[in-house]
C-alpha cells in the first residue's frame, strides 16, 4: 500500500504551531514511508475563510520547508463533487431530508437536557415524504445498531456506540456541504491512506466513519494527536505569546529549531534532543507519540535555536539573518558579509533578532552611545586612551584580528592601563555600547574606515562634554 497522508488547514486565520505539528507529523510519517504528502485547504466556511489566511498558511509551510506532494487542493473548488455524493446517499436511503425548525430543535435540545439525557437529533423526518418546496437540510442516517471501532495508532482501540450518534447534517439549507461531508469526500477521492490530526476531531471521527461506509471506501488509519498545552496547563492561545508560526520566524527562530522543537512536543527517541530532519523523517513514528498533552516551553525553544545558530551552515543562517536584517532597513553590501557576522556572533545571540539588532552597528552609524556604557567609560582623560589606539590602528598595514589585538595591547602596556581601560572605552567607541563579541574580531570585521571615523567621533564627544 502506498502510504498517502494530507493536512488540511481551515483558511481562517495563520498556520498556529499546532498545526503545524500536525502538518510535521504528517509530512515525516509520508517521508518515511515512501509516500505522498497533500495540501488541503478546506475554506468551505466562506464567512470565515480569507485570501489573507491562505497565503499565510502557503507561506508558513514553505518557511517550514513542509513540501507538498500534491496540491493545494480547494474545497470551494469541489462543490459539485460533494452535491453528487449527497444525491448518492440520498439515492440510497443513506440520508434523508430534514425540515425541523431552528424553533423545533431548540424545544428538543431543552426537553433532552432538563430530562438529563444526552442532547441529539430524533430522528423526526427520518421517514418524511420529500417536500420540495419546504426549507430542508440534508441528514445522513446513521446506523441504529452496532459500534465503530477505530484502531488509532496514538490513542489505541476506540469504541463508540452507534445509538450515542446521531443524524448529523451534511447539507445546510442552502445546499452548502458541511464539514464532516466534505472531509469524507476528499479523504475517499485523495485516496488517503492515514489521517492524522488533533484529538479534537476524535468525535468525528466515528461519524466520518459511517459515512465512507456508507459510499463503500476503504477506511484510512486513524492517528489522532494530543493538543498543545501552555506553561498554566491551558490549550496554547495568543495569550501565551507567539503561536503563528511566521511570528516565531519574526521573532528571530530558525525554521529547523521549530521543527525540531515540535517535533519533540508529543514524541522522542531515547533521550536524543537534537535531530537533523533526516533523522527525524528514519525515527518517526505514530506509535510513539505521547497519548497526554504536551506543554510549550519557551525556554526550550529559545536553547534549541542557539544550538541551531551555534551549530548549523553559517551561509545558511546568514541567508535567515538577511530577512531580519532587511526587515531594519539594512543593505548588507553596506558592511562585511552575513555569513561573517554569523560566526562573529553564533555564541553569543540565541535569536536572530537578537543578532541582527546587535549587528546593526557594522552596517550604521549610531546617534549616540549608550548612557550607562559613556558614564562608565568615557571618563575624563579617556581621550588620550583613544587618540593612542587611534594612532596605533592608523599605522597598521594589515587589517586583522591579531594586529588589532596587539595595538591594544601596546597601548595598555604604554600607558600603564590594564586591558579593560582600554578596550572598553575602545567597544563604546566603535560599537555605542559596552557589549560586543572580542573587540579584536569585531574591529576587524567593522574595517579600516569606520572604526577610524568612529573613534575619532568619541573623541570629540568626549572632549565636548569636558568643556
Amino acid at each position: 500500500m502506498s502510504i498517502r497522508t494530507r493536512f488540511a488547514p481551515s483558511p481562517t486565520g495563520y498556520l498556529h504551531v499546532g498545526g503545524a505539528r500536525t502538518a510535521l507529523f504528517s509530512w515525516l510519517y509520508a517521508r518515511k514511508h515512501g509516500g505522498k504528502f497533500i495540501l488541503r485547504i478546506e475554506d468551505t466556511d466562506l464567512e470565515r475563510s480569507s485570501q489573507e489566511s491562505v497565503n499565510a498558511i502557503l507561506e508558513g509551510m514553505t518557511w517550514l520547508g513542509l513540501e507538498y506532494d500534491e496540491g493545494p487542493f480547494y474545497q470551494t473548488h469541489r462543490f459539485d463533487r460533494y452535491k453528487e455524493v449527497i444525491q448518492q446517499l440520498l439515492d440510497q436511503g443513506d440520508a434523508y431530508y430534514c425540515y425541523c425548525s431552528r424553533e423545533e430543535l431548540d424545544a428538543l435540545r431543552e426537553q433532552q437536557m432538563a430530562d438529563k439525557e444526552k442532547p441529539r437529533y430524533n430522528g423526526k423526518c427520518r421517514d418524511s415524504a420529500d417536500q420540495p418546496e419546504r426549507e430542508r437540510v440534508v441528514r445522513f442516517r446513521n446506523p441504529d445498531h452496532g459500534d465503530v471501532v477505530i484502531e488509532d495508532l496514538v490513542k489505541g482501540r476506540i469504541v463508540v456506540a452507534n445509538k450515542e450518534l446521531d443524524d448529523l447534517i451534511i447539507a445546510r439549507s442552502d445546499g452548502t456541504p458541511t464539514y464532516n461531508l466534505t472531509v469524507v469526500v476528499d479523504d475517499m477521492d485523495m485516496g488517503v491512506t492515514h489521517v492524522i490530526r488533533g484529538d479534537d476531531h476524535v468525535n468525528n471521527t466515528p461519524r466520518q466513519i459511517n459515512i465512507l461506509k456508507a459510499l463503500g471506501a476503504t477506511l484510512p488509519v486513524y492517528a489522532h494527536v494530543p493538543m498543545i498545552l501552555g506553561s498554566d496547563g491551558a490549550r496554547l492561545s495568543k495569550r501565551h505569546g507567539a503561536v503563528s508560526v511566521m511570528q516565531y520566524r519574526n521573532d528571530g527562530y530558525l525554521p529547523e529549531a521549530l521543527l525540531n522543537y515540535l517535533v519533540r512536543l508529543g514524541w522522542s527517541h531515547g533521550d536524543q534532543e537534537l535531530f537533523s530532519i533526516d533523522e527525524m523523517i528514519a525515527l518517526f513514528e505514530l506509535e510513539k507519540v505521547n497519548v497526554s498533552a504536551s506543554t510549550f516551553n519557551t525556554d526550550k525553544l529559545i536553547w534549541l535555536n542557539h544550538q541551531y545558530i551555534m551549530n548549523s551552515d553559517p551561509a545558511h543562517v546568514a541567508r535567515h539573518l538577511a530577512w531580519h536584517m532587511g526587515e531594519r532597513g539594512i543593505d548588507p553590501v553596506t558592511g562585511p558579509a552575513l555569513i561573517d557576522i554569523v560566526k562573529l556572533q553564533r555564541e553569543r545571540c540565541k535569536t536572530l533578532v537578537q543578532m541582527a539588532d546587535e549587528s546593526l552597528y557594522f552596517y550604521r552609524d549610531f546617534d549616540s552611545y549608550d548612557d550607562k556604557a559613556v558614564k562608565k567609560n568615557f571618563k575624563p582623560g579617556v581621550e588620550d586612551v583613544l587618540q593612542a589606539v587611534w594612532s596605533g590602528f592608523d599605522a597598521l598595514a594589515d587589517w586583522s584580528a591579531e594586529p588589532l589585538h596587539q595595538v591594544v595591547l601596546d597601548t595598555a602596556e604604554k600607558l600603564q592601563l590594564n586591558l579593560g581601560r582600554v578596550a572598553q572605552p575602545l567597544r563604546v567607541a566603535v560599537c555605542g555600547g559596552a557589549v560586543s563579541p572580542a573587540i579584536d574580531a569585531t574591529l576587524a570585521l567593522l574595517g579600516r574606515e569606520k572604526t577610524l571615523d568612529r573613534i575619532a567621533r568619541a573623541i570629540k564627544f568626549i572632549e565636548d562634554h569636558e568643556n
